[in-house]
């Protein structure tokens, strides 16, 4: 084909891959398809959250895969928007990437999902992986709503909107029969938990479920008033918050 004299080369787009990570410390091909060493081993562009763990997440599923021999881009919550246009270059130039997250599922509750709509929008292929979702995981043990169900991300830190944002929260499940679910930073799970049990009405139905996928796992449904008899150790454990308010 010739445009102005001079010969244009047709180049395939390569596709972005969806990694998902372990929740913890565990080997991910006890928990995951074989197909993502497939994957990993003949990617050489990737995207991480954070370069050490990436890195090492790369290593545990190929040893022999030299860590001179990849490149690698940093996606975060601090990444700009030019940057952002930037990281599906090697796609353009008809390079697989792969961009995996820290942990669980890249773009579920995850900075990734910013890539992907970008990557929607210039037409370059999205593959997501099969891998553990703390989130689903957690619905799935709870034993509530799972047709009506919303993630809220995390609550307030402040005493007072946190109140007023679970109780609104347990208004919307109540009306909608619909379980809420959140997720906490696990220093503040602890706090998390006590401020749920001293705000949701005595009858709401809480789930806790922390360490998932892991061996040391917990994953329980009490009603409030059943939860207030009970300590629970949850200190820098990473865990999901749910509950479903019985309908008025």
């Amino acid at each position: 084909m010739q445009n102005n004299g001079k010969k244009v080369m047709n180049k395939s787009i390569g596709k972005l891959f969806l990694i998902p990570n372990t929740l913890g410390d565990v080997s991910p091909r006890d928990v995951m398809s074989h197909s993502i060493h497939e994957a990993i081993s003949s990617i050489q562009h990737f995207i991480f959250e954070k370069e050490k763990i990436g890195r090492a997440y790369v290593k545990q599923w190929c040893p022999e895969k030299s860590q001179n021999e990849f490149d690698v881009q940093i996606l975060n919550k601090h990444t700009s928007q030019q940057e952002l246009l930037q990281m599906l270059n090697p796609c353009f130039s008809g390079h697989n990437m792969a961009l995996i997250t820290d942990a669980g599922c890249p773009g579920i509750a995850d900075p990734g999902a910013d890539l992907v709509l970008l990557a929607h929008h210039s037409k370059v292929s999205v593959h997501p992986f099969v891998g553990p979702s703390s989130i689903l995981l957690a619905l799935m043990g709870s034993g509530l709503n799972g047709q009506q169900f919303a993630f809220n991300g995390y609550l307030p830190i402040d005493k007072q909107e946190c109140k007023q944002a679970i109780k609104n929260f347990e208004r919307i499940s109540s009306n909608n029969n619909q379980t809420q679910i959140f997720i906490e930073t696990p220093y503040r799970n602890s706090r998390c938990f006590e401020l749920l049990i001293d705000f949701l009405s005595a009858n709401t139905l809480l789930c806790v479920a922390c360490d998932l996928s892991l061996p040391t796992e917990f994953i329980q449904t009490k009603t409030v008033a059943e939860w207030k008899k009970n300590e629970l150790d949850l200190h820098k454990r990473p865990s999901i918050f749910l509950f479903l308010h019985p309908s008025a």
